[in-house]
């Protein structure tokens, strides 16, 4: 249930008299922008997720290090 050779170029062919020589260059142009367009908000998602993974560790240290703060305090009064 592959697809031949044969298949694809006739495939080709319906594109190419239904869109024109001329409209196949601009819609892959379009394509390809859609493509990279998509490819840098995924890297900007994966941005913004770094850096609050950065500060959940920071907030527990900070945490931790009132915590220990305390509890020398109390075990000093």
């Amino acid at each position: 249930m592959g697809v031949s050779t044969w298949q694809i170029i006739v495939i080709l062919l319906v594109v190419l008299l239904l869109f024109g020589g001329k409209k196949i260059p601009e819609l892959a142009q379009g394509l390809g922008k859609g493509i990279k367009n998509f490819k840098d908000a995924v890297k900007e998602g994966e941005e913004e997720v770094k850096p609050t993974e950065t500060e959940k560790v920071e907030n527990k240290t900070t945490t931790t290090n009132t915590e220990s703060t305390t509890n020398t305090t109390q075990n000093n009064a």
